[in-house]
C-alpha cells in the first residue's frame, strides 16, 4: 500500500493537473471575462456573482469582500442552497424550480448587467432558473461549469431542470472548470467503492481569482483605478477600504 506521503503526492498531482489544464485551455476565456468585468466597472455597474447550489455557493464568498477582491462584487446569496444550510434541505431546494429566478428578481438584475454563475454540474433547477431569469432580463452571463458533466449526465436524470438545458446554453462566455463527472476522482488503495477528495472547490477558487486578475489587468490597460479591497487586518486596512465601502454600500445588499 502507498505511504501517506505517496498518497499526498498523488492527490497533489491530481489537483495540479486540473489547475494546469484549466489554465492552458481557458486562458483566452479568462482574458475575455476580464474585459467583460472591466466593461461593467467602466459603466459603473456591479458584477453579480451566484453559485447555483451546494459547494459552488462558496465561490460567491470567495469573490466577495475579501483582501485582493473587487469592491463592486454583488453577491447573490441563496442561503437555503448553501452548505451552511441543513444538507438535506439545501439538496431538496436546489432541485426545486422557481428559487433561482426568485433570487435574480430580488437582486433586481437589469439589462446589460454582468452575472457570473458558478455551478460545476450545471443542470440543477436553481442554476437554470437563475440563468434563464437573468437572460430574460437582458443580463450578460459568464458561466463556470464542467463540459464533462454537460456531456455525461443522463438526459432523464432527476436532478435536471425540466427543460433539460445546461448552464452553458445560457452563457455569453463559457469557462470549463474541468470538474470530472462524479466530482471526486481519487481512489484510496483498498477502497474502490467510491472516490474521495474532490478538486472542484480548489479549481473553482482558482478560476474566481483568475477572473479578478484579468479584470484588474484590463482596468489598468484602460487607465482605470481598480476597486480592490486591502486586508482589513492591515494597520491601515479599514481606512483604505472605507472609501470603497462608502461607494458601494448603498448598492451591494450584503455590505
Amino acid at each position: 500500500m502507498p505511504s501517506s506521503q505517496e498518497r499526498g503526492q498523488a492527490y497533489l498531482h491530481n489537483v495540479i493537473s486540473k489547475l494546469a489544464a484549466v489554465e492552458s485551455t481557458q486562458k483566452d476565456q479568462f482574458q475575455l471575462a476580464g474585459e467583460m468585468m472591466a466593461d461593467a466597472y467602466a459603466q459603473d455597474r456591479l458584477i453579480h456573482v451566484y453559485g447555483g447550489g451546494g459547494h459552488t455557493v462558496m465561490m460567491v464568498c470567495e469573490m466577495f469582500f475579501r483582501a485582493g477582491g473587487l469592491a463592486n462584487i454583488n453577491p447573490i446569496y441563496g442561503h437555503d442552497i448553501s452548505p451552511l444550510c441543513q444538507a438535506l434541505k439545501y439538496l431538496e431546494i436546489e432541485r426545486t424550480t422557481g428559487y433561482g429566478a426568485c433570487l435574480i428578481r430580488y437582486y433586481d438584475l437589469k439589462k446589460d448587467d454582468l452575472l457570473i454563475i458558478f455551478h460545476n454540474i450545471g443542470y440543477n433547477p436553481t442554476t437554470i432558473d437563475a440563468a434563464e431569469e437573468a437572460k430574460n432580463r437582458g443580463a450578460k452571463i459568464i458561466a463556470v461549469s464542467s463540459t464533462d458533466w454537460q456531456h455525461k449526465l443522463p438526459r432523464d436524470h432527476h436532478i435536471r431542470h425540466p427543460n433539460k438545458k445546461h448552464l452553458f446554453e445560457y452563457a455569453d462566455l463559457v469557462i470549463d472548470d474541468a470538474n470530472p463527472y462524479g466530482d471526486a476522482d481519487f481512489y484510496v488503495q483498498g477502497f474502490a467503492d467510491a472516490a474521495v477528495a474532490p478538486t472542484s472547490t480548489i479549481v473553482d477558487a482558482f478560476v474566481a481569482h483568475r477572473l479578478v486578475i484579468e479584470a484588474v489587468s484590463a482596468m489598468v490597460r484602460r487607465g482605470l483605478e481598480p476597486p480592490i479591497f486591502r486586508s482589513a487586518n492591515f494597520p491601515d486596512g479599514d481606512a483604505y477600504n472605507k472609501k470603497l465601502i462608502e461607494r458601494y454600500r448603498g448598492r451591494v445588499k450584503d455590505l
